[in-house]
């Protein structure tokens, strides 16, 4: 057995030779590149949840050269020049590095004018840890403006800047749960300052900024560039129930239909007395079973209107409006990540029409400053989530959201740690466990390499390739043959009952070996390739002599009911050879213990043994409840809601529409083979599906694919240019045409095989 740890050393060694760079992300711009000052108020502030305005005036000549503004905070801001607002949320939550901060910049070349300007920034400090920032703990700004490459403007002294007296720091009752590390937002009418965004607004008596550090400085150190769009703001828009405006308040909550689940910030218009208070929540104010943001409203007198600037999300928004206020009006905005839902699939079972359709929607809320496991209780990048959310983007979405997962593989693989370990979620002020069986599938085969072969994105690659490397290192592998299990710092698995630890790590492992070894190839290291294939070859005949049973996979001291998960995992790892698909078939036609996560490897191998038909009908059966329910136009964590789900028993969990993924690239069949697509396959399964139509916004173009599998078999394809596609059909069909002409084909296991390039087909079997 001394062969096994043998060939592990030599891996180990690769691994700890090579010079190591200390960081993923090139740390630009360098110091020297930013002159301006990072400014505060000369007032204190509070720890947390404050919030700070910032004005400037200055004279500019306007000509027809670009004009860009770059501008950092720790958290969050708002842009007004001259009076327009020009961004609605603007910053990122702060950890491109454990130490470091995003700037965003901005194209200002249309909204300056000759003459005076004015320049208004609201800014939104944290000033709390979550699972999803790491606060820098000093509120601050800066900023500069560039016209032809000429710094024009910098933050310094002359700039104006207070604490917005209208927002109080803290709220009475439940705070947000300590995995947020927004507050609850308060604004107090009665302390306002009407117009300070505007231009003509005297602000002679604010004070001088104050200077905190000039350039790159402490505590906000080295500022990289936002690597993804601003959001998308869809305007103020009416509830879905038709309210009939003005009407009196009768101090019941006041409850208003949002189209579907949607990231949003409440608005109100109102006339009343002054001091009473007007409380904003939604229908998920306790999604996940903790308390998440609420908005809250004291009045002035008057007519008036207000929007809460803090995003939250739900099906419905709740107004809790004191007895006899005058309401005028009632809106929200919706905000989101910047993308098209450009892919599209329909077929003949309005089942799997819907369950497309609630994934997508749950998929869109779920993206922001990262992807996240739920918008409500957490926001958190979970990488277990997040490969099977990308996996759906690269077929649902258009490709502007590629950016969201680059961000995460960087974030990812910048926090790693001296000791090589990698953890998620993060970026992250308050969590820093490792779950071994996530953090292997973020930088294998469905995770990493997934990204390449969907964008042929190679920088990037070469970016996480070394700490890829120094992970896997960490691994070590048993006299057996078999990977040992790394504690981290939970050995999760999944949710649910009945899971095979061992197991599940031990494929997943394998699944990182397969990505590391594509990456080799790709980046030309022959030799690091050689070694993992040797390791893999090897490891594959470990893992089924100790593994395998007669009829299915079992860990020695795993005494449960037999693992669906494991069974699902050792099919798409590659570790199962077709001469056990009958066994493990019969294994997944009555355990069924995979919580929505795991059930997507589940429903894959029945798809990869070519059972699409049972594919079909479990993934029916397993995703009913959440589909059909009408409640919620979301997936749900787990396959019941609350105490009947998982974790926190979320609604909106983008990890259970694993079923989206499939269905584009097994019922559809559309599968890139090389980077980029470049080439790739179109193999469809429809099982006792008729009729598919789907759409892919790929890097190289519009992918379409129809299939009518009735009387007759045919496909209607549309195949970008400079690409070529492999087509299967199955081998019943003894003649094929294209476009009238008869095919040559080639035989592959049950399939008739030949290659298309660009152009639009349309092909008949008989």
């Amino acid at each position: 057995m001394k062969w096994y740890f043998v060939i592990v050393i030599l891996f180990t060694i690769s691994c700890k030779n090579e010079n190591i760079s200390s960081s993923v992300i090139r740390k630009t711009p360098a110091a020297k590149d930013w002159k301006a000052s990072w400014i505060s108020t000369q007032d204190s502030l509070p720890e947390k949840n404050a919030w700070l305005a910032f004005r400037k005036s200055f004279d500019f000549t306007k000509d027809t050269t670009s004009t860009t503004l770059r501008l950092a905070v720790d958290s969050k801001y708002w842009l007004w020049i001259n009076g327009e607002l020009l961004v609605f949320e603007g910053g990122l939550k702060r950890g491109p590095t454990p130490k470091d901060t995003y700037y965003d910049e901005v194209d200002v070349s249309d909204v300056l004018q000759d003459g005076k300007n004015t320049i208004a920034i609201l800014v939104w400090f944290f000033g709390k840890e979550g699972m999803t920032h790491k606060s820098s703990g000093k509120a601050g700004l800066i900023a500069e403006i560039y016209q032809n490459s000429q710094r024009i403007l910098e933050t310094d002294k002359t700039w104006k800047a207070i604490p917005h007296p209208a927002y109080i720091f803290k709220s009475e009752g439940p705070q947000p749960n300590w995995r947020l590390p927004e507050s609850n937002i308060v604004f107090d009418a009665r302390k306002d300052i009407p117009d300070w965004v505007q231009p003509d607004f005297n602000d002679t008596d604010w004070p001088e900024a104050k200077v905190v550090c000039q350039g790159v400085c402490p505590p906000w150190n080295q500022l990289l560039k936002r690597p993804i769009p601003f959001w998308k703001d869809f305007g103020l828009k009416n509830y879905e129930n038709k309210m009939n405006f003005p009407f009196l308040s009768n101090g019941d909550t006041i409850k208003c239909k949002l189209p579907y689940n949607a990231q949003v910030t409440p608005y109100l218009k109102v006339k009343t007395k002054t001091g009473k208070k007007i409380t904003m929540l939604t229908d998920h104010y306790k999604g996940g079973s903790e308390y998440n943001m609420r908005a809250e409203y004291v009045t002035t007198s008057g007519e008036q209107e207000y929007e809460s600037l803090g995003w939250i999300n739900g099906e419905k928004m709740y107004y809790i409006i004191p007895k006899g206020i005058e309401i005028l009006d009632l809106k929200y905005r919706e905000t989101g990540y910047d993308t098209n839902f450009d892919g599209s699939i329909q077929v003949d079972d309005e089942f799997y029409n819907l369950m497309c359709e609630k994934a997508v929607r749950t998929l869109y809320v779920t993206m922001r400053d990262n992807y996240m496991d739920c918008p409500d209780r957490e926001r958190a990048q979970w990488w277990g989530d997040v490969v099977l959310e990308s996996g759906e983007a690269f077929y649902a979405l258009d490709r502007k959201a590629d950016a969201l997962v680059k961000k995460g593989m960087l974030e990812l693989m910048n926090w790693q740690r001296p000791d090589s370990t990698i953890f998620s979620p993060m970026p992250s002020g308050n969590w820093d466990k490792e779950l071994p069986g996530q953090m292997l599938a973020s930088v294998g085969y469905y995770g990493f390499w997934n990204y390449y072969l969907n964008t042929g994105d190679l920088e990037t690659l070469k970016n996480v390739y070394t700490p890829v490397k120094k992970y896997l290192s960490l691994w070590k592998i048993k006299e057996d043959g078999t990977a040992t299990i790394r504690k981290g710092g939970w050995i999760w698995g999944d949710w649910g009952s009945n899971r095979d630890i061992p197991i599940i790590i031990n494929t997943q492992y394998y699944l990182a070996l397969e990505g590391y070894k594509n990456m080799s190839d790709v980046l030309g290291n022959k030799k690091e390739s050689d070694s993992v294939t040797r390791l893999m070859k090897n490891f594959k005949i470990a893992f089924n002599k100790n593994f395998w049973k007669r009829d299915h996979y079992r860990s020695d001291n795993y005494q449960g009911i037999t693992d669906d998960r494991s069974q699902g995992l050792a099919v798409v790892a590659g570790l199962a050879d077709s001469d056990k698909f009958e066994d493990i078939y019969k294994v997944l036609q009555t355990q069924k213990h995979a919580s929505p996560y795991m059930e997507k490897y589940v429903l894959e191998a029945l798809y990869q043994m070519e059972y699409p038909d049972y594919a079909l009908k479990r993934m029916k059966e397993r995703f009913s409840t959440m589909v059909l329910d009408t409640t919620y136009t979301t997936l749900w964590e787990g396959w019941g809601i609350g105490a009947e789900g998982f974790g926190g028993g979320t609604t909106n969990h983008a990890w259970s529409g694993g079923g989206l993924t499939l269905l584009y690239q097994y019922a559809a069949g559309i599968t890139p083979t090389s980077p980029g697509y470049e080439t790739f396959r179109i193999k469809p399964q429809p099982g006792f599906l008729k009729h598919i139509k789907a759409t892919v916004s790929s890097v190289k173009g519009e992918i379409k694919v129809e299939l009518k599998n009735e009387n007759t078999y045919s496909l209607n394809l549309t195949i970008p240019e400079n690409t070529k596609a492999t087509v299967y059909i199955p081998s019943k069909y003894k003649e094929i045409k294209i476009n009238s002409t008869k095919m040559i084909h080639t035989e592959e296991k049950g399939y008739n095989v030949f290659e298309i390039s660009s152009g639009v087909h349309e092909i008949k079997a008989n």
